[in-house]
């Protein structure tokens, strides 16, 4: 405490020696100095390293090819697969929760209450057959991140997300934390039962409008995304922990950074990593205890204390097209985007063929069955 009393005075010392006519707005300024001076010193708190030359995508860019940058995470939401012609949920007008309306839900959140899912899971089911994975492309946000993996720098990407278009665009398991869960699989929603079922199981029975229920003891079967009332995957807290501490760059994509505990994950990285925000407004600026004293939390794009967040305002795609720029990627990414695009239409002429062929077959037996 007397250490502490001493710093308290000699602090009080140095303001008292700067201009004591210092009034209104600069003197305010200058008393804010003083105490995020005196909290840092009482807190242990030093003033963070600016990593970056410039608060710029073009200063992000270089830290990136520099060999500080070595374990890059994302962070992406509903915003990276607009592109793809996935709505997001919050968008006024286009978002999901503007246009559910035929549904005749309570209110639009209910589709995702998994108290409501399983009184009435038919709103759900038909949702899901309108945004069904295998139906839409990974947009160019997408394979940026299939590009950091291949360039070694993609530590994991946390996705909002459960359209698996992450997946499709070539990220394994083990490169993502699906935060709000995926359709990759489903599970019993039995208490005791739990079994679970494959994509293509459940594509077959949305498809065949049915409602999806358990051939061990006939309960409904849920895709295993994260319904409003459940936990998120435990992977998603094991992972977080261990990833967060070591990371050199933190890129937020197409998110509003308003649903926790996701949302929180900006604030886990060290103090004075630089963060990247690729979206159409700012988001993330929480007015937070330690970002009023200039000290992080919150994002801080635009105060006189900036020193590691950078914001790029505008579509997804386009942002990772000019970060892709300044990297000396684009060509690459280009190139990349092009031609996992050919394959999937390939493979899904392919299939639609497959199915073709099928139909006609069994219009082939009806037809021999009568005569």
């Amino acid at each position: 405490m007397a250490a502490e009393a001493k710093e308290t005075e000699e602090l009080t010392k140095s303001e008292d020696s700067e201009d004591s006519d210092s009034s209104g707005e600069g003197g305010s300024t200058t008393e804010m100095d003083f105490l995020r001076t005196l909290f840092s010193r009482t807190l242990g708190i030093s003033t963070p390293e600016k990593v970056l030359d410039e608060l710029s995508l073009e200063g992000v860019s270089k830290f990136m090819l520099s060999e500080k940058c070595k374990n890059v995470v994302c962070m992406v939401g509903a915003g990276i697969s607009t592109s793809a012609g996935i709505p997001d949920f919050r968008s006024p007008g286009s978002g999901l929760y503007s246009n559910l309306q035929k549904y005749n839900l309570p209110y639009p959140e209910a589709i995702f209450q998994i108290g409501f899912f399983k009184e009435n899971p038919e709103p759900f089911f038909a949702l899901a057959r309108e945004l069904y994975p295998g139906q839409f492309k990974p947009t160019i946000c997408h394979y940026f991140i299939r590009l950091l993996k291949e360039k070694g720098l993609l530590l994991r990407c946390y996705s909002q997300n459960i359209d698996t278009l992450e997946r499709v665009a070539g990220l394994l398991s083990d490169d993502l934390v699906e935060a709000h869960g995926t359709f990759h699989t489903s599970h019993c929603v039995g208490t005791f039962c739990k079994a679970e079922y494959s994509l293509s199981w459940m594509k077959e029975k949305i498809f065949s409008d049915l409602i999806p229920k358990c051939e061990k003891c006939n309960n409904l079967v849920k895709p295993d995304i994260v319904f409003f009332g459940e936990s998120l995957p435990s992977r998603f807290f094991s992972t977080a922990k261990s990833d967060f501490p070591k990371v050199d760059l933190l890129i937020v994509m197409g998110t509003s950074l308003q649903v926790q505990p996701f949302a929180s994950l900006v604030s886990k990285v060290p103090i004075n990593t630089p963060r990247l925000l690729i979206n159409k407004e700012k988001t993330g600026e929480g007015e937070t205890f330690l970002s009023f004293l200039g000290l992080g939390g919150g994002m801080d794009f635009d105060s006189d204390k900036a020193y590691r967040d950078v914001a790029w305002l505008g579509n997804c795609d386009d942002g990772c097209l000019a970060l892709a720029e300044s990297l000396g990627w684009k060509a690459e990414l280009e190139e990349l985007v092009k031609k996992e695009h050919a394959a999937i239409d390939a493979a899904s002429q392919k299939s639609e063929k497959k199915t073709e062929q099928k139909e006609e077959t069994k219009t082939d037996q009806k037809e021999e069955k009568k005569e």
